[in-house]
């Protein structure tokens, strides 16, 4: 039966019973809670009496923008007639599923609930985050449990807040250990603001591809900050995190070509107790403002700086290309930008690859008492600005102790 927008609030309070018991018997999976499945109510508002509501669903074309991001990644655009307001207030306790595509502008605050996604591999969902606050006490805020993609928008002007309270109970077989989970890809974007603690686990997880073009955000995490299964790309926003693990980390130990870091731009700070920024296959900065300290401030098997205002201060190496994929060379290449890298006393290296190691433009500044690069095969130096300590060099320097600096080979 096709609901009208005019009588779908009356059809509901009518049967208010039988949707409920419907509803019941449709979340029973997760653990019981109000799901979203109807298809006419553009432009309606949910209440605590509307059980059973959804978006309609609308097929949304993904043109292409320049390199990894489609229109809609960059533009977190939404049309406020099409989509279905769901004030979460009216739900506390519960869990909030949606399970068809479409646009749902979320308000108010879900204590001890969740917004579980879970529809069809086919279905693109924008969840608009307009002012809300999400609390669980033992489970994702958010959980994309089955969608194509979804993407979180962040509505211009507001303030958002996702928990985690302390643990994460199981309900299915994904081992759900984010404040945000996905298992599909997701994108974040808009220009409100995110704030997300997650004291027992992660930030934000995604199982495939995770996308942040824009927002404000601010993540503190027991584990990883954000933690991404193929590729983490981000092109803008203004992002803080703080993690007991990494600040960004990409791993796939399924197919190691994949697990990777692109920064095109955006302002990223990460403070970290292990690597700040962590791609297993390949971390690749070309743009963007980068503040990051940790244990080692960038690890991948193969990184490449072309471009930003990049600073990075590390415990023990500053960047560090380590072989830890088959798929790609083993080696650090600084083309352009510029790299300010300090690191601490010790058994420490600036730059150290245990690859090769490529200079071939850009400018380099390096604070190190023990080691400003370090390379296991060969250096080659052909452009660029080196700064060692304050004295510019015109070779690739290998030690700073012990009778001064010795000086790699230059081609």
């Amino acid at each position: 039966m096709k609901f009208t927008k005019k009588k779908i609030l009356a059809v509901i309070l009518a049967a208010a019973l039988v949707i409920a018991m419907a509803a019941m018997a449709a979340c029973s999976m997760i653990g019981g809670g109000t799901a979203y499945t109807q298809s006419d109510a553009a432009g309606s508002t949910a209440s605590a009496s509307s059980v059973m509501l959804s978006a309609s669903s609308k097929t949304v074309t993904d043109d292409l923008a320049d390199g990894a991001f489609s229109k809609r990644d960059l533009s977190g655009e939404y049309d406020t007639d099409e989509a279905f307001t769901i004030d979460l207030s009216a739900y506390n306790g519960s869990d909030v599923v949606i399970s068809e595509a479409g646009t749902y502008i979320l308000t108010g605050s879900l204590a001890n609930g969740s917004v579980i996604v879970d529809a069809t591999n086919e279905d693109k969902i924008q969840l608009v985050l307009n002012g809300v606050e999400i609390s669980s006490s033992s489970y994702a805020a958010i959980y994309v449990k089955k969608a194509d993609k979804v993407f979180i928008t962040l509505a211009e002007g507001t303030e958002n807040k996702l928990s985690n309270g302390g643990s994460f109970v199981q309900t299915d077989e994904n081992n759900v250990d984010g404040a945000i989970f996905s298992k599909d890809d997701l994108t974040i974007n808009g220009e409100g603001s995110l704030t997300i603690v997650s004291p027992a686990g992660h930030g934000i997880v995604c199982k495939d591809e995770l996308v942040i073009t824009g927002g404000v955000i601010d993540i503190t995490a027991g584990e990883h900050a954000v933690q991404a299964k193929d590729s983490i790309a981000i092109s803008g926003g203004s992002i803080t995190l703080n993690a007991q693990k990494d600040g960004l980390h990409a791993e796939n130990d399924e197919d190691d070509s994949l697990g990777y870091i692109w920064i095109g731009g955006g302002t990223l700070n990460v403070t970290a107790s292990d690597d700040a920024v962590h791609g297993t296959s390949f971390v690749q900065i070309d743009g963007g403002t980068i503040t990051v300290s940790g244990a080692e401030g960038i690890e991948g098997t193969y990184i490449q700086i072309g471009g930003g205002e990049i600073t990075v201060t590390g415990t023990d190496d500053g960047l560090n290309g380590a072989n830890k994929s088959s798929a790609y060379e083993t080696a650090i290449e600084i083309a352009g930008g510029t790299l300010n890298v300090t690191v601490g006393q010790g058994d420490t290296d600036a730059v150290d690859s245990n690859g090769n190691l490529y200079v071939t433009g850009g400018t380099i500044y390096i604070t190190s008492q023990m080691s400003s690069f370090d390379y296991d095969g060969t250096a080659t130096y052909t452009g660029g600005t080196i700064t060692v300590n304050g004295q510019t060099v015109n070779s690739i320097t290998t030690s700073m102790m012990g009778g001064g600096m010795q000086m790699g080979g230059r081609r």
